[in-house]
């Protein structure tokens, strides 16, 4: 079992509702995502969820069986995720890095 922290970029849409929404699904997973132990931020495309490798991806799973206990027939997930073993670094921290080199770049 791998031990190593990850930050997972997760989306995840049911397939084959009849509908092109798929807010009352997303608003439905990700309320059971805040419910979680994991440290998380929605974005528009997705949530990122950030913890320990194995819990992380157990949880993945544990959201398919949420959706389809929920009626969902088929559900269809993408993942990005990244690691890094030089120092401990949460989704948050990237942003932050980015944003400061952003002022400094329009700084000058």
């Amino acid at each position: 079992m791998p031990n190593i922290n990850v930050l997972v970029d997760l989306c995840m849409v049911p397939i084959g509702t009849g509908s092109p929404s798929v807010s009352d699904f997303v608003t439905m997973i990700e309320n059971k995502i805040r419910q979680s132990p994991f440290k998380t931020s929605l974005h528009s495309f997705g949530t990122t969820i950030e913890g320990p490798w194995d819990e992380v991806m157990s949880f993945i799973g544990e959201l398919h069986e949420y959706a389809h206990e929920q009626g969902y027939v088929r559900c269809h997930t993408e993942i990005r995720l990244g690691t890094r073993t030089d120092k401990n670094q949460t989704a948050q921290d990237k942003v932050n890095t980015v944003e400061a080199k952003l002022l400094k770049l329009n700084e000058k």
